[in-house]
C-alpha cells in the first residue's frame, strides 16, 4: 500500500516509506517473515501469550485484559477502575505496528514514552498518544484532535483514512529522535517536531498544561489503553531504531 506524505518535518519521506515497506502486510497475523527478521523487526505479541506485557504500576497482567481469537482485548469496563496495559521493555527510538479493531464507541489509544512511577495513575500522564476512537459514534461532541488518527489533545489528522467499525485498521508510528509520525491505514495522518515552538505553545496551553511531566521523556514503555471499552489488538511488532540522542 503506498503511503500518502505529507512532508512538514525533519522525518524524510524516504525514512517513513522504507520502515513501512519492510512490514509484510498479507502474512500470517502475530508472525514475523523473513524479511521482517532480517530487518531486526520483533514481535510484541504472539497471540496465545501475554508475555511482555503487564499492568499500568503493576507486577502482573490485569484480568480485565484477555485473549481472543489470537488479539489482546478488554474484558471488562476500564478507564478509572480497570488496568491500562504496557510493554516490560522501555523504548526510545522505534517504528511501531499494529492492528487494531473497534466496537461501535469505542475509544482507546497507543500511549508511548510512558514512565511508570506510582505518583502518576494513568500512562497518559506522561506519554504522547496515538488516538483510536470510533468518533462518528462517540456520544459526545469532540474537538479535531480527539478523533480516530490524531495525536490526542495536540494535533488532529490531516487525512480521515480510518475504516468501518468491525474492520481491522493498521496502525504505524514512528518516533526518531524529536521526530514523529503517526500512519494510518497507509496514510500519513500526523507528522510533528517535539519541543519545537509550535509543539511547546501547544503542550502548554492545552490540556496538557494541567500535567506537568506529559511529553518531557525520550524514552518509556509503550501503552494498549483500556478506556472501558471494546477494542482488539494483534499484529504488533517493532523495530528499535539507530537512537539520535
Amino acid at each position: 500500500m503506498a503511503i500518502a506524505v505529507i512532508s512538514c518535518s525533519t522525518l524524510t519521506k524516504k525514512d517513513a516509506i522504507s520502515l513501512y515497506a519492510e512490514l509484510d502486510r498479507n502474512s500470517t497475523p502475530n508472525t514475523l517473515v523473513n524479511k521482517e527478521k532480517k530487518n531486526s523487526w520483533k514481535l510484541l505479541f504472539d497471540g496465545k501469550t501475554t508475555d511482555g506485557w503487564h499492568g499500568y504500576n503493576m507486577k502482573v497482567f490485569p484480568d480485565c485484559w484477555t485473549i481472543e481469537d489470537g488479539a489482546l482485548t478488554m474484558n471488562s469496563k476500564g478507564g478509572g477502575e480497570d488496568q491500562d496495559i504496557i510493554t516490560n521493555q522501555k523504548y526510545r527510538d522505534f517504528a511501531f505496528s499494529v492492528d487494531y479493531k473497534l466496537t461501535k464507541g469505542a475509544n482507546s489509544g497507543i500511549i508511548f514514552q510512558v514512565v511508570e512511577n506510582p505518583k502518576y495513575k494513568f500512562p497518559y500522564e506522561t506519554g504522547p498518544e496515538f488516538q483510536i476512537i470510533d468518533h462518528e459514534n462517540w456520544p459526545d461532541k469532540l474537538e479535531d484532535w480527539q478523533i480516530n488518527g490524531a495525536n490526542y489533545a495536540m494535533y488532529p489528522p490531516m487525512v480521515k483514512p480510518y475504516k468501518a467499525v468491525g474492520e481491522w485498521n493498521h496502525l504505524f508510528l514512528v518516533v526518531e529522535g524529536n521526530q514523529v509520525t503517526q500512519i494510518l491505514n497507509g496514510e500519513v495522518v500526523v507528522k510533528y517536531e517535539k519541543n519545537s515552538e509550535e509543539w511547546l505553545k501547544l503542550r502548554n496551553s492545552g490540556k496538557w498544561s494541567n500535567f506537568p511531566d506529559w511529553g518531557k521523556f525520550v524514552e518509556g514503555n509503550i501503552s494498549l489503553q483500556n478506556h472501558g471499552t471494546k477494542v482488539w489488538y494483534r499484529n504488533i511488532k517493532i523495530k528499535e531504531l539507530q537512537s539520535t540522542k
